[in-house]
């Protein structure tokens, strides 16, 4: 009963993005912001991803978009994602298209350190939640590591995806 307590705590915790634009991401900012009409709260480059965070209320104008945007800036994955102030929420934001049947926080045995797990129903959405060679579930562990601050830092980062086993 406790740990449930706690693990809500941790998955309400307040989030705020950390803003450092590159002369990459000023542009992209203009770029989008022309294409779509809305302006993107954040930008985040991480290796292949581009991420554009828009606001709830603008997210399905932007997404109209998305296809558009993706064959103009076909060497790069593009993502637009909801600016959520939630870990839970900002979590689903990250796996839009898929269902996640169950989110954990549980402790890892080998270091020792709490991680969050997204459970998934089959092989096939986990595939597509880590990305090809893992590239997606990095890049989201990396942009929560540099990016994301939290308003309690004991809040576990590492993120990873399972299937879930049933008995």
């Amino acid at each position: 009963m406790l740990s449930t307590i706690l693990d809500d705590l941790i998955y309400y915790q307040q989030i705020k993005f950390r803003c450092r634009y590159s002369n990459e991401e000023l542009g992209l900012y203009q770029y989008f912001d022309d294409k779509t009409g809305v302006k993107p709260i954040n930008i985040i480059v991480i290796n292949q991803f581009i991420y554009f965070f828009v606001d709830n209320k603008k997210y399905f104008k932007a997404k109209t978009q998305l296809s558009k945007i993706r064959r103009e800036l076909s060497s790069k994955k593009i993502l637009i994602i909801r600016a959520e102030t939630t870990l839970i929420r900002l979590l689903f934001s990250f796996f839009q298209d898929l269902y996640i049947h169950d989110i954990r926080i549980e402790m890892n045995i080998y270091t020792g350190k709490k991680e969050i797990s997204i459970y998934f129903l089959s092989y096939k959405d986990r595939g597509v939640a880590v990305g090809r060679n893992g590239d997606y579930i990095k890049s989201v562990n990396t942009l929560f590591k540099k990016f994301v601050l939290f308003d309690c830092n004991r809040v576990p980062i590492k993120i990873k995806c399972e299937v879930i086993k049933f008995k």
